[in-house]
């Protein structure tokens, strides 16, 4: 079984900066995939970043791409969003999500474990 649990959310200005941490507690951390997603209201869950268990390979949504930044510690069981140039759009719950697989996955369904979610609005 893993625990996730997310934070470092919050309100920013438009253009500001945001970095998201997920702890993760269980004896195989670095043998998940891990993955960022997002839930603004009224949508579906979508798919923000992903990584693998070696840090090595990592996956963007276009609209995040030159913008967000995926990052883990195996050694401290977490993994980062860095979220720059924020738009007001970049506005949901962020989720972090881990992968029963070493491989990375674009996919939402692919995740087994989940997080509880960290809000992120960003003001225009």
């Amino acid at each position: 079984q893993v625990h996730l649990a997310e934070s470092g959310g919050g309100l920013v200005q438009a253009g500001g900066s945001l970095r998201l941490s997920c702890a993760a507690s269980g004896p195989t951390f670095n043998a998940f995939a891990m993955g960022w997603l997002r839930q603004a209201p009224g949508k579906e869950r979508e798919f923000v970043a992903t990584i693998s268990y070696s840090g090595r390979s990592t996956y963007y949504a276009d609209f995040v791409k030159g913008r967000f930044t995926i990052s883990r510690d195996n050694a401290k069981n977490t993994v980062y969003l860095q979220m720059n140039s924020l738009k007001p759009e970049d506005t949901a719950v962020y989720y972090c999500a881990a992968r029963s697989s070493p491989v990375a996955t674009m996919g939402v369904s692919d995740y087994n474990y989940w997080g509880q979610g960290t809000q992120v609005t960003v003001s225009s």
